[in-house]
């Protein structure tokens, strides 16, 4: 696969060396809406197959203006339940988790898994 994106909706996605990243265009305080949003990305466009071992998943919500009101951990449960069983096998291969919500130049939230590096 290339480094390229794909997907032309509102979720794209690429590999990046061994990293994934999956952006979603737009923010909506219902974190629910976006775990069938993904999945269906995932499930349509994605190709590669799932691996084990360790994971570092980070997560990140950009917004303009007043952040919306939405508790992270739950944006952060319904994207890993979206993102499982394509980027990895089940949630607990997960060892490193970090949302973050902060300003940016425009309303999006960005996912990137990679492999957990041994220390």
């Amino acid at each position: 696969m290339t480094n390229g994106w794909i997907g032309t909706g509102k979720v794209r996605a690429r590999e990046a060396g061994q990293a994934v990243e999956i952006t979603i265009d737009g923010l909506t305080t219902q974190a629910k809406y976006y775990k069938p949003l993904v999945y269906e990305f995932m499930r349509k466009e994605w190709v590669s197959r799932p691996s084990w071992g360790d994971f570092t998943v980070e997560i990140v919500m950009e917004h303009v203006g007043d952040p919306p009101w939405m508790d992270l951990d739950n944006l952060a449960k319904a994207l890993l339940d979206a993102i499982k069983g394509y980027l990895f096998h089940d949630d607990s291969q997960v060892a490193r988790l970090l949302v973050e919500r902060r300003e940016g130049e425009r309303e999006r939230i960005t996912i990137r898994a990679s492999p957990r590096q041994s220390a």
